[in-house]
């Protein structure tokens, strides 16, 4: 039997040893999913809620067991493990109050004997590949509403969250639903490969460019849906009018929160030459107050780098925006010793020369250069293959507006950042991938429509 070690990034030690997945389990998986869809599809909308707020209260009852598993095999710091946990109640309680409503048949014509219906009916098999950085979050924008309106769920945890995936399959059957309903896969590439080599209907995946091309190459052709939530260089512009401090340490906390280490972490920063120096010095002086350390301690706020290749990427970056005549200001460098460690990194200085500040970093580091004014600010922040979020920081609204209307970016913030909401569809532009989640939109997304034309005689 094949088996997955799970290493803790902090401290580099073996955690565990599981049984993973191969191509014949896949297959043997994912036909019982299939046998099993239409019979799940057929359950009433209401037991399925149950199932889904059953699950809830187990997340509610066993939450601190369930953050410590996260911050030991993510390296992700115990409080934010907590916070994500906690977050994502109200995600499912949001599924959980609209989903039937979301996908009820519509009636959008009755006259004349002629009625017109659009009926959502469940896509079938839904494969969903998953994120490490947020798994409870990534996961739940998916399995959750995917279940609830009908579909079954394969789904393969990233490598680096197996043990939270697994939990979260445990507590989904203790919850009420079947194990051939949900159906978790674990291992690598392999076993994604294996999957998409399935008879599915949709494909759910969160992680790189790279990895979201392969699969369009792969299923493309076979016109499978799919929803993929890839990369980001997701910038903001502070303007001259902003209170630079206050503005420091909301976007000190936005690039630097789960190590830098989230899908709409703020990835380069752009300010208004009047006010660039004392944003900057408020920016370090936040930096220098994050206290990194063990990730299972309660004040620890920079926790280790998941996967060991990252560091190479933050290593690369910072000495090319070195080279390039970056200055730093803070950190740039790896920590010695076991375990993947990495400084909260700030560098002033900066131009789109630097792969800083064109690639995504993924890490503790930032990029601040200075503008001078609403005009270039938009060129650089539309300079870039990525459109996930943007954001500008200024007191006046409508200003605000008129920037973020030209940025190319599915998620606009203005005085805040790195935010999500389950009300509001999450989706990018360009190389940050294709479809969404999230929303009412995000629960219609695990349905296809189907149009009823109905002639009274």
């Amino acid at each position: 039997m094949n088996r997955l070690s799970i290493y803790n990034p902090a401290t580099g030690a073996l955690i565990t040893q599981v049984p993973a997945d191969d191509a014949v389990s896949v297959a043997i998986k994912a036909a019982a999913a299939r046998m099993a869809q239409p019979r799940w599809a057929a359950v009433p909308m209401a037991h399925r809620k149950d199932c889904i707020s059953r699950f809830r209260d187990a997340i509610v009852a066993q939450l601190d067991s369930l953050a410590a598993t996260m911050t030991a095999e993510t390296g992700k710091p115990i409080k934010m493990s907590r916070n994500e946990l906690n977050g994502l109640l109200g995600r499912i309680d949001f599924f959980l109050k609209e989903a039937e409503d979301a996908v009820a048949t519509q009636t959008v014509f009755d006259e004349g004997g002629m009625t017109e219906q659009i009926q959502h009916v469940p896509l079938g098999v839904v494969a969903n590949i998953s994120a490490w950085n947020y798994p409870w979050f990534v996961g739940g924008n998916v399995f959750v509403p995917a279940l609830l309106t009908g579909n079954t769920v394969l789904y393969k945890p990233s490598e680096y969250a197996t043990m939270t995936g697994l939990a979260i399959a445990r507590l989904l059957h203790f919850a009420g639903i079947p194990e051939d309903v949900f159906i978790a896969l674990v291992g690598g590439a392999a076993v994604g490969e294996a999957l998409q080599a399935q008879q599915i209907d949709g494909l759910f995946f969160t992680g790189s460019y790279a990895t979201g091309a392969k699969i369009t190459q792969a299923l493309g052709p076979r016109m499978v849906k799919l929803q993929l939530e890839l990369g980001g260089k997701d910038p903001t512009y502070v303007c001259e009018d902003a209170d630079p401090k206050l503005a420091a340490e909301s976007l000190a906390d936005g690039a630097m929160y789960n190590t830098g280490q989230s899908c709409c972490s703020v990835e380069r920063i752009y300010v208004h030459e009047k006010i660039h120096d004392a944003f900057v010095a408020a920016f370090v002086e936040t930096v220098r107050g994050f206290k990194l350390g063990d990730p299972a301690s309660e004040d620890t706020y920079i926790g280790a780098i998941t996967r060991a290749p990252q560091l190479d990427v933050l290593d690369r970056q910072a000495a090319d925006a070195k080279a390039k005549g970056a200055t730093l200001l803070v950190g740039g460098a790896r920590l010695p010793g076991p375990g993947n460690w990495y400084q909260p990194t700030v560098f002033s200085n900066v131009t789109h020369d630097m792969e800083l500040m064109r690639e995504e970093s993924f890490g503790p580091i930032i990029g601040i250069q200075k503008v001078s004014g609403d005009i270039e600010a938009v060129h650089l922040m539309n300079d870039t293959r990525y459109g996930l979020t943007a954001g500008v920081f200024t007191p006046d609204q409508a200003r605000a507006q008129r920037v973020l209307s030209q940025i190319n970016a599915g998620s606009l913030y203005w005085n805040c950042c790195d935010r999500v909401s389950p009300r509001l569809p999450w989706s990018g532009y360009g190389d940050s991938g294709v479809g969404l989640t999230l929303s009412t939109y995000g629960i219609q997304t695990f349905t296809r429509p189907k149009a009823w034309h109905l002639r009274h005689v």
